[in-house]
């Protein structure tokens, strides 16, 4: 099990200096990947293209990783182009994580709608597969570049939670992002035999390739950094939701997240992403010390 990082993209006071920090020091540690979700509301949210964009020109062997491309609030054509360019700038290191997401007001601020984007989005894997193939979007059309560094485009791994569209996102899907919000492996491990009983019966055969993750922090004030974090992420539920999760959080203690790290390695993922609940970049650091001794 390889384990990677997602970088901060919604917290208060993330400069270039933050992105430089945190890349130097994933490339100086064992972490093999960085990842970076999509927000479009939220004050602070940075826009995740751009972030793993410099991710991309800051580092030379960690995978980057978009997660998750919230694909329907997007045109597909243009996403095909943006993931290509991004695998150039990598020289072939990208996977996406797809899914829908569940921000009614990003959709709604960007003029994308929600209520089909569960219908709308296995087409737009096929259409995004397609210009990767070099085939052009309709009759007469240019072929639409760059052709990406992987033949064929990069992985294209679903990322959902629950039982039914799990199921469905094996029929298109190279893997599942299966999160755990706790951290639990058993809850992993039960998003992966969803995903199983979807490629069985899809009839797909060949190599899945399996990720999991979990909130933590490992950051001086832990406790109250993860809490705060998973409330401030929650609260579109409503406060009283986003409360009790909050309180349930135990991933602040390094005893723990070791723990846990062992426990998700059983579930037979290729990688583990951690998501951090600072901009602090101990998050990294402390992380890699943890990695160490799994």
């Amino acid at each position: 099990m390889k384990v990677g990082i997602c970088l901060p993209y919604s917290e208060p006071g993330i400069t270039r200096k933050t992105l430089v920090d945190w890349c130097k020091a994933v490339e100086d540690g064992p972490l093999t990947a960085i990842s970076c979700g999509e927000r479009i509301s939220g004050p602070h949210a940075m826009e995740m293209r751009a972030m793993l964009a410099g991710a991309a020109l800051l580092t030379e062997r960690a995978r980057i990783v978009p997660t998750l491309y919230v694909l329907p609030m997007h045109d597909a054509v243009w996403s095909a182009k943006e993931i290509a360019t991004l695998d150039i700038l990598t020289d072939g290191r990208v996977d996406v994580v797809v899914g829908t997401g569940g921000r009614p007001n990003d959709y709604r601020a960007i003029g994308a709608d929600f209520a089909t984007r569960n219908q709308r989005l296995p087409g737009q894997i096929a259409q995004m597969r397609s210009i990767w193939r070099g085939e052009p979007p309709f009759e007469g059309s240019e072929v639409i570049g760059p052709a990406p560094v992987q033949p064929g485009g990069p992985r294209i791994i679903g990322g959902f939670a629950g039982p039914k569209a799990i199921t469905k996102s094996a029929t298109w899907a190279d893997g599942l992002y299966a999160f755990s919000i706790e951290g639990h492996a058993s809850e992993i491990k039960e998003k992966l035999g969803w995903f199983d009983e979807g490629w069985s019966a899809a009839g797909r055969t060949g190599k899945q390739h399996k990720i999991g993750g979990f909130w933590y922090s490992l950051a001086d004030g832990a406790k109250e950094a993860l809490h705060h974090y998973v409330f401030e992420y929650l609260k579109i539920a409503g406060p009283e939701f986003a409360t009790k999760v909050a309180d349930t959080m135990t991933q602040h203690d390094p005893g723990l997240i070791l723990d846990t790290m062992r426990a998700m390695k059983e579930t037979g993922i290729d990688d583990l992403f951690m998501v951090p609940s600072t901009a602090d970049v101990t998050e990294v650091t402390r992380l890699g010390e943890l990695v160490a001794k799994i």
